[in-house]
């Protein structure tokens, strides 16, 4: 079973699934699928972790989630930039986390360096029937 991810992507209004490792938009990315299961106490909903690997200089662009998608982000390896609702540009290290809620537009979503890797999990709590979880700005 396909599902498409963040932080990728939909072009033109067809998603790309989160296992492709060319994503029209992103640079240097790869988005997986690692974890998925319906919460067993809380009917129609689901948690699904994903892993956000960025090489150096990868990034994904600007997007939102599904409408109700609460995610938790932690950054496992190297450091991410991230920039939630035109806030500040924060970089987040190893063992740091970040949260996104619902309606939340992610702005910047980058790997900090050029010379090294990142990965982050990202862990979203959605409704089951929710498949597509990360829509592009649309330019």
């Amino acid at each position: 079973m396909k599902y498409y991810f963040f932080p990728l992507l939909l072009a033109a209004g067809y998603a790309v699934p989160a296992f492709a490792d060319n994503v029209q938009g992103a640079k240097n990315a790869k988005i997986t699928l690692v974890y998925e299961h319906a919460l067993p106490d809380v009917p129609g909903k689901s948690i699904r972790g994903v892993l956000v690997e960025y090489g150096p200089g990868g990034y994904s662009p600007a997007h939102t989630h599904a409408k109700s998608a609460i995610i938790y982000a932690t950054v496992l390896e190297g450091a991410v930039k991230s920039q939630i609702n035109g806030g500040p540009v924060r970089t987040f290290k190893a063992g740091e986390s970040f949260t996104e809620l619902p309606g939340d537009h992610h702005g910047v979503s980058a790997n900090a360096s050029d010379k090294e890797p990142s990965k982050l999990l990202a862990v979203f709590v959605v409704n089951t029937d929710e498949k597509v979880l990360t829509i592009p700005d649309q330019k």
